[in-house]
């Protein structure tokens, strides 16, 4: 086995054993049962914002928060001295998270689809597409946090305090048109408002704005960048 597939299975393991990992998972779930009992068969409001939150809780709690405790550990620089690269380190975490939202967003759409009887869109690419630009873009925040943060608990701290305001601007804790219009104009260009409102047309049976799916582009890139630049391995 080579040192890459050693480290993605011990890195695999620790994540399975992580609270942090299976809160992620069963928050938006329970959120989703819980309202869920109130939906009309066919609802196609509540499963996208689910899948909003579990990806943010992923980004922006999940992500940082390992990051930065493996470089506060010491983790990442004595990677630097072995043929595993602190590079690699990163690439498999990633992985991991993209992996650990993918569970997320699979047990609620099963869930949903199947106990709730909400509607589930058949378009696979416009899915895909939505799906993949929000992540990319909230992992970027994340791995944002990681880089300027001193340490783990920072990080988690920084992941919450992002995470709530982005939240409500974004309709995911008080709906959309409930919202005052300036409050909600701006919320639609927020990270976590273009990837809730990018869902809401896939499960409306369209394809995702163009415009919104540029904004989420954008972040990924802009904040990517921005985050290679602060990272630090020690």
């Amino acid at each position: 086995m080579s040192a890459l597939a050693k480290l993605t299975t011990v890195e695999l393991k620790l994540l399975a054993r992580e609270p942090g990992a299976m809160f992620t998972i069963l928050i938006p779930l329970f959120i989703l049962v819980v309202f869920g009992s109130s939906i009309t068969p066919g609802d196609t409001v509540l499963l996208p914002m689910s899948l909003a939150i579990a990806v943010g809780l992923v980004g922006l709690y999940q992500l940082p928060t390992t990051l930065a405790t493996y470089r506060e550990r010491g983790i990442l620089r004595r990677l630097s001295t072995t043929p595993v690269r602190p590079a690699s380190l990163l690439t498999v975490q990633l992985a991991l998270q993209l992996v650990l939202a993918l569970t997320a967003c699979g047990l609620l759409v099963a869930v949903a689809g199947t106990v709730l009887r909400a509607h589930v869109p058949s378009g696979v690419l416009a899915l895909t597409v939505a799906f993949l630009l929000g992540t990319a873009a909230m992992f970027a925040i994340g791995l944002l946090i990681a880089a300027l943060a001193p340490n783990g608990r920072a990080a988690n701290g920084i992941g919450v305090l992002l995470y709530f305001p982005m939240a409500y601007l974004a309709g995911l804790i008080q709906p959309p048109h409930q919202m005052p219009t300036a409050l909600r104009n701006v919320g639609e260009y927020t990270p976590l408002g273009a990837f809730r409102r990018v869902l809401a047309e896939v499960w409306a049976g369209g394809f995702p704005s163009p415009l919104m799916m540029a904004v989420l582009a954008a972040y990924a890139l802009v904040v990517s960048l921005a985050a290679a630049k602060f990272f630090r391995w020690e």
